[in-house]
């Protein structure tokens, strides 16, 4: 038996209505503030990804689906950024009024340990926002992926912002980082040392036991927690934190928060969700000024954030699939044809017996996943009626076959 592959998974027809559920929140939070839905194809040159993500990244270095097709090296998305950066410029969204906002919904790939809430091919719904570099529009993003959550029910949230600066304060940073770090590499992890030379703030992110450790001694802390920041990012920071006292969100600020992508700068954030009593990491993003840049286009400032469709699920209340309005019981197949179909296009959700089993078969089946049986038998046809049982109630009427409708509820 052929079966989904490691890392994969069917959404099942009784998960489809929370994961409708988690997609109408979607469009209307976002909707409700200017942002419009893009669709970005599910591979791209592989080469977008290695520029954008970032080749120190473990993304790109070691969770990439890359195939080669006509001499071309194509690459199924693992993060959607990239993405709509890519289409951005090739579309000159720069010639729109700025900023331009959009939010997407998708699959994604990595290739990766399935575990819980992590998947080979996984979902993410994510905002972008291009073309202000102002801090209000980092408290914008963060305040409408908290709205997003509150939606779902997620209301027990921390916030965790960091600034990672800019390119220029960032160099004497990164240099302090590695000279405190450069006695301890031995006892680094290999992606730490690779990282060393590519991109030391990501060795903060490591999730390996001993590094932490390290991360922890005393003289490594005061490099940490040191102020490297110059005072432009330093303003921007202090007005992030403003805004968003402003919008009453409750945040810390983490100094060891420098996410897993290359490309951010600034405003970095964590979303973590209290909800089943252990703490849950559910959005992550931040700001990625030069990111548009670095990909061809025009100096573009640009903020956003993505969540993991699976860890929502996870979380949040489970939605069940609707029961029909009515189920046709009835001997005659045609009738019965003919009365789902007119109760159909009048909006309701109908369906009969298509065997066209015995009665009581029938009513057992509509009893199961209706709120009304509609009857209709031999004595209703002759009669030009039908028979409306309310299966909640058990109450039922005789009506004309032409005034039934209006008594559905």
């Amino acid at each position: 038996m052929i079966q989904a592959q490691k890392g994969t998974k069917d959404i099942l027809p009784e998960e489809s209505p929370t994961w409708q559920k988690m997609e109408a929140a979607a469009n209307k939070i976002f909707s409700a503030a200017n942002f419009n839905e893009i669709r970005t194809p599910i591979f791209e040159a592989t080469e977008l990804f290695a520029r954008g993500v970032g080749d120190s990244t473990d993304i790109v270095n070691k969770e990439m689906y890359t195939f080669e097709k006509s001499e071309r090296s194509l690459t199924l998305r693992p993060e959607n950024t990239a993405g709509v950066v890519r289409a951005y410029i090739e579309h000159g969204f720069s010639r729109l009024p700025q900023p331009v906002k959009l939010w997407y919904k998708g699959p994604m790939f990595r290739y990766e340990r399935p575990q819980a809430g992590r998947q080979r091919q996984f979902h993410q719904v994510g905002v972008e926002m291009f073309g202000t570099a102002e801090p209000a529009a980092d408290a914008e993003v963060i305040n409408l992926a908290v709205k997003y959550l509150n939606e779902l029910g997620l209301n027990d949230l921390d916030v965790e912002i960091n600034s990672l600066c800019c390119p220029e304060c960032r160099k004497n940073y990164r240099e302090a980082i590695k000279n405190v770090l450069a006695p301890y590499l031995p006892q680094l992890c290999e992606d730490c040392n690779f990282r060393y030379e590519k991109n030391p703030l990501r060795m903060l992110d490591c999730k390996v036991d001993s590094c932490k450790k390290i991360f922890e001694k005393e003289e490594v802390q005061k490099v940490i927690l040191g102020d490297f920041i110059c005072e432009e990012c330093k303003e921007h920071f202090e007005k992030v934190q403003q805004y968003l006292k402003a919008l009453n969100i409750k945040f810390k600020i983490n100094k060891l928060l420098v996410r897993g992508l290359d490309y951010y700068n600034r405003t970095v954030f964590e979303i973590k969700s209290n909800n089943l009593g252990s703490q849950n990491a559910v959005c992550g993003g931040g700001r990625y000024d030069s990111l548009v840049e670095t990909l061809g286009g025009p100096s573009t400032p640009a903020v956003g954030w993505a969540m993991g469709m699976e860890r929502l699920y996870s979380l949040i209340e489970k939605t069940e699939a609707p029961r029909l309005d009515v189920f046709v019981v009835s001997e005659v197949p045609e009738e019965a044809l003919k009365i789902v179909q007119d109760l159909r296009e009048y909006g309701f959700k109908a369906e009969f017996d298509y065997s066209n089993r015995k009665f009581k078969k029938q009513l057992d089946k509509a009893a199961k996943t209706a709120k009304y049986a509609l009857i209709l038998m031999e004595d209703e046809i002759k009669s030009n009626t039908v028979t409306l049982k309310n299966l909640d109630t058990s109450e039922q009427v005789n009506l004309p076959r032409n005034d039934y409708k209006k008594q559905i509820v």
